[in-house]
């Protein structure tokens, strides 16, 4: 079976803080005056090694959002959400272009079900030098009914669904605007966060890249389907064109009734 198998140290992530679940817990990252191992910032935005190196063989490193702990990309400004992305697009492509490994994973966490333990919002970057990169996703999964275009950056929501529910894709061809990325970025979390479900409270943001195109997949996080988990088998939602005709009418028709200064 060809698949990227790497090992995780049980031992390092039993240590790892954790305040989502926990709320009383304190947060690292509002603690700056302690952190160690502080590589780069942008007024309060963070790029720093992750203490807790849980992924064996890999290096880890964390991109803190800012100072505040209980907002998150739809309470931010525009100006604050394009500082965070190019930020971290930055370092990505330092990590990529710095000869050492074969990958480098670019990804958000956010909410209980996200995988994450942090709730001060954060994306996190690995870096491996040993990876198959062709496995770790199919493009077809980047594609879909198309919401809005601009400046080179597709957002649409995907007809091939690499797990199921209400995904968004944002693509930039090369050469494509980042401060528009950062905008549909922005737009696909506030809708997943308000629109999608009532129930919605984590989601996850993963980043890709083949042959000159950035492709950023936001992802509703929930229950996993059993049928994905145990039989790789993912679902087309039926809905699908009509979250893309909502996402458009609430952030980009004439009437639109969202908008982010």
């Amino acid at each position: 079976m060809d698949i990227n198998l790497i090992r995780f140290n049980t031992d390092v992530g039993k240590t790892k803080p954790e305040n989502i679940v926990h709320t009383d817990n304190a947060c690292p990252f509002c603690d700056v005056e302690n952190l160690t191992g502080i590589l780069d910032t942008d007024g309060d935005i963070i790029f720093l090694k992750n203490k807790y190196i849980v992924i064996e063989t890999a290096d880890q490193f964390v991109l803190i959002e800012g100072k505040e702990c209980n907002i998150d990309m739809p309470n931010y400004s525009r100006a604050q959400m394009h500082r965070v992305i190019k930020m971290g697009l930055k370092h990505w492509r330092q990590l990529l272009n710095c000869g050492k490994y074969e990958e480098v994973l670019f990804f958000k966490n956010f909410g209980p079900m996200s995988g994450g333990t942090i709730r001060h919002p954060h994306m996190q970057l690995v870096g491996f030098p040993k990876l198959k990169s062709e496995l770790l996703f199919d493009p077809a999964e980047l594609r879909g009914i198309v919401i809005a275009r601009q400046d080179n950056v597709e957002l649409n929501v995907s007809n091939f669904p690499r797990v199921g529910f209400g995904e968004l894709n944002v693509v930039v061809e090369e050469g494509g605007s980042l401060d528009t990325l950062a905008d549909f970025l922005q737009i696909g979390v506030h809708y997943l966060m308000n629109f999608f479900r009532k129930n919605l409270h984590s989601y996850n943001i993963f980043f890709y890249r083949r042959a000159g195109v950035i492709y950023a997949k936001i992802m509703p996080r929930f229950a996993t389907s059993p049928y994905f988990v145990g039989y790789n088998i993912h679902f087309l939602p039926r809905n699908i064109t009509q979250i893309a005709q909502d996402v458009y009418k609430i952030y980009f028709s004439a009437d639109k009734t969202i908008t982010f200064k």
